[in-house]
């Protein structure tokens, strides 16, 4: 959204610019008029009284022509005096906002916490980006691109404009509380020095990294990165899949989001479900009965999955269960159990 203040600045610098060329289409047709010049005889006239750079007339003048640039000379003064002082006030205004937004958003960077930094916004950065969105996660994108950024930048989209190789920049972006850093630059060696760097300032963040090469990818875990992707791969996999299995394909695709932010499956810890200090099972929770929604997967405290679980695995301390319905039994659910969506 355009600032106020910026909007009439840019009425005033738009009068100025139609008052300076009237002045200039005044003062060329005056002294051709007036003097008989040629049509490039009276610009220069024209541009030299207007400037006052003191240079000789191409012509003498009469009293007519002297009375004419008196009054030119008079008009520039005020005309040039205020395009100067309207072009100068709308170069420190634009400053100044700009630099005010940036302030804005660097307080709120500063403010969160446990939140995800994207590091690029490619293509994988922007659709990391949408994703998020659709799940109401915080995050802020590291991009050096300026032109990128006033493109893309929103109170859902903050920036941080840098580049992601540096510390400082990092710091900006809240690395040391941030909870997942996606590395998602084009060249394998930057991500390389994103993800060391990252894991050297932060030690327990979550760290997934895009790759472009095989290669690439036993550097990256070494690095530090919990998780490499290479697009490429996956890309030639899935098309591969909807050869193989196109009807499965195109449902597991259909359990992701529907539209905008309709969700279809969650992961959710299972402290958010019931009291922990009395163990229950999935049996217990009656999640079905009670929403509609289906547990399709479990993920024990050691980090094993297991799909499809029974009725009655039980569901300790730092858990989780996966849980499939549609939209609207997703919601029932988080509102049935006053689960926030961070």
């Amino acid at each position: 959204m355009t600032n106020p203040l910026l909007k009439v600045f840019r009425s005033k610098l738009n009068t100025a610019i139609i008052l300076l060329i009237s002045l200039l289409g005044i003062g060329v047709v005056g002294f051709k008029i007036l003097t008989k010049s040629s049509w490039i005889d009276s610009l220069y006239m024209t541009v030299i009284t207007i400037t006052t750079v003191g240079f000789k007339e191409v012509s003498p003048l009469d009293d007519d022509a002297k009375i004419f640039t008196i009054f030119l000379i008079l008009a520039s003064v005020i005309i040039v005096g205020y395009a100067i002082k309207v072009i100068t006030e709308y170069i420190i205004t634009k400053n100044d906002v700009e630099e005010l937004k940036q302030k804005k958003m660097q307080k709120k960077i500063d403010a969160m916490s446990d939140h995800i930094i994207i590091c690029g916004y490619g293509r994988n950065g922007k659709q990391a980006a949408k994703k998020l969105l659709a799940h109401n996660r915080y995050f802020v994108v590291i991009e050096k691109e300026k032109e990128r950024i006033k493109k893309h930048q929103s109170p859902q989209v903050p920036f941080v404009e840098g580049n992601a190789n540096e510390d400082e920049v990092l710091l900006l972006a809240g690395i040391e509380r941030a909870s997942t850093l996606i590395s998602a630059l084009p060249r394998d060696s930057d991500n390389l020095f994103v993800v060391l760097s990252a894991r050297q300032i932060n030690k327990d963040i979550h760290i997934i990294s895009r790759a472009s090469q095989e290669s690439s990818y036993s550097k990256l875990k070494l690095a530090g990165a919990n998780n490499v992707i290479l697009p490429d791969m996956i890309g030639g996999d899935h098309m591969a899949s909807l050869v193989v299995v196109p009807d499965l394909v195109e449902f597991i695709d259909n359990l992701g989001i529907v539209g905008e932010s309709q969700i279809n499956i969650e992961e959710i810890d299972v402290e958010k479900l019931y009291d922990i200090s009395n163990i229950k099972t999935i049996r217990d929770l009656e999640l079905r009965k009670k929403t509609g929604c289906n547990i399709i997967g479990y993920k024990s405290p050691e980090g094993e999955y297991i799909i499809n679980p029974e009725a009655n695995q039980e569901l300790p301390e730092n858990s989780k269960v996966i849980v499939l319905g549609r939209p609207e039994q997703i919601d029932k659910l988080n509102l049935l159990f006053n689960i926030v969506v961070e």
